[in-house]
C-alpha cells in the first residue's frame, strides 16, 4: 500500500502530472457527455470535432510559441486572415474558379512568406526596441484588421476551385485532412520546442532573459525566430481557414483569441513563460473541443460553452494550487524527517 502511494506521489510530482490529470479530466468530460448524450459518442460526432479543431489548434500552437518566451502574439487571428487572403488573390489573379494547382502552390508558399514578415516584424521589434509583446502585437492586430478591411472593403472574398475544399472537408482513410495537417504542425513545434537550439533558447527567455543574454545565447535572434515562427503557424492556420469556409473575410476566428490563450494555459504553460509541454496543451484543445460538441448536442446555447470554459480554468487553477501546497507539504515534512546514519557510520559508533 505504502508502495503504492509512493509510486502515486512520483506520478503528481514528475512531469508527466499535467498529462496525466488532463487525460483523466478528458475522460471524465467523454464520459458525462456519453452518458448525458447518447449521441455524443458516435463515429460522427469525433469526425465533426476532428474538422473543427485543427483551426484552434493551431491558432493555439501560434499561441503557444510566444508565450513560452515571456511574451505574447494577439495578432495570430488577423495574421491568419491577411495570409488567407494573400491566397485568395493569388487564386483569384489566376482565374479564381479555373486557377490550377500551380496558383494554388504559389498561393501557398506567398501565404507563408506572408505569416514569416508578420511574424518577423514583430519579433524585431520586440527584440530590438525593447517594445513590450503585448502592445507591439496589438498593434500589429490593429493595423492588419485595418489594412484588411480597407482592402476587401469589409466583404467577403469567394470563388475559389472546388479541390480547394477538398483541404478543408476531405478526408485520408476516414480521417480529416485538416486533422492530419493539425498532427503533423504539433508534432514539428514538439521537435522544435524539445531537440532544437531554438526551443531551448525560448524557454530560456522566458524563465529568465538576462540570464540567457549572460548564457551566450543570441536572445534578439531567438525572440525575432519565435515571432517569425508564431506568424508562419498562423499562415498555416489561415489557408485551412480559407478552405473550410471556401471565403475569406476580416475577421473570421477572431473569437478564437481569447480561447488560445484559455487552451495554454489550461494546458500548463505557465503564464510568465518558460515552462509548457505542446502535448498537455493538445490534451487541453481535446478538452475544450469536446465540452463544445457535447453543449451543442445537449441544445445549449454557445455562450453557455464560453462560460464553463472559464470556469472550467477557474477549476483548474484551484487544483494547481491545491497540488502545489500538498507538494510543499510533503517536501518540508521530508527534509524535517530525520535521516538515519550511513551504515559504514552506525557499525563503527556500534564497535566503539
Amino acid at each position: 500500500m505504502r508502495d503504492g502511494w509512493a509510486r502515486l506521489g512520483r506520478i503528481f510530482d514528475g512531469r508527466q502530472a499535467e498529462i496525466v490529470g488532463l487525460a483523466a479530466v478528458l475522460v471524465l468530460v467523454l464520459v458525462a457527455f456519453g452518458v448525458t448524450t447518447p449521441r455524443f459518442l458516435t463515429l460522427g460526432t469525433f469526425q465533426s470535432m476532428a474538422f473543427q479543431l485543427p483551426e484552434l489548434g493551431l491558432l493555439t500552437l501560434a499561441m503557444l510559441i510566444p508565450i513560452l518566451s515571456g511574451g505574447l502574439n494577439l495578432a495570430v487571428t488577423f495574421s491568419a486572415n491577411i495570409c488567407a487572403l494573400v491566397l485568395a488573390w493569388t487564386l483569384q489573379t489566376f482565374g479564381g474558379p479555373d486557377a490550377g494547382v500551380f496558383a494554388f502552390a504559389l498561393g501557398v508558399g506567398l501565404a507563408l512568406l506572408t505569416g514569416f514578415v508578420i511574424g518577423t516584424v514583430m519579433g524585431l521589434i520586440v527584440a530590438f526596441l525593447g517594445a513590450h509583446p503585448i502592445l507591439v502585437s496589438l498593434s500589429m492586430m490593429i493595423f492588419l484588421r485595418g489594412v484588411g478591411e480597407l482592402i476587401t472593403r469589409g466583404g467577403d472574398i469567394s470563388g475559389f476551385p472546388a479541390f480547394v475544399t477538398t483541404l478543408g472537408h476531405g478526408t485520408v482513410a476516414a480521417i480529416p485532412v485538416p486533422l492530419i495537417i493539425f498532427v503533423i504542425v504539433a508534432f514539428a513545434v514538439h521537435i522544435v520546442l524539445t531537440r532544437t537550439r531554438l526551443g531551448f533558447a525560448t524557454h530560456m527567455l522566458g524563465s529568465n532573459i538576462e540570464a540567457t543574454r549572460y548564457s551566450g545565447i543570441n536572445t534578439k535572434l531567438s525572440l525575432t525566430l519565435v515571432y517569425s515562427l508564431s506568424g508562419v503557424i498562423a499562415a498555416v492556420a489561415g489557408i485551412i481557414m480559407l478552405s473550410r469556409f471556401n471565403s475569406v473575410r476580416i475577421g473570421h476566428g477572431e473569437a478564437y483569441l481569447l480561447i488560445t490563450v484559455l487552451a495554454c494555459f489550461l494546458g500548463g504553460v505557465d503564464p510568465f513563460g518558460g515552462f509548457g509541454r505542446t502535448v498537455s496543451v493538445v490534451l487541453a484543445l481535446i478538452i475544450l473541443q469536446a465540452i463544445s460538441s457535447g453543449l451543442n448536442l445537449m441544445g445549449a446555447n454557445q455562450h453557455l460553452a464560453t462560460g464553463l470554459w472559464g470556469a472550467f480554468l477557474i477549476a483548474v487553477m484551484v487544483v494547481r494550487w491545491g497540488l502545489g501546497r500538498w507538494r510543499a507539504a510533503r517536501a518540508s515534512a521530508a527534509s524535517a524527517s530525520p535521516r538515519a546514519p550511513p551504515k559504514n557510520q552506525t557499525t563503527k559508533e556500534t564497535a566503539r
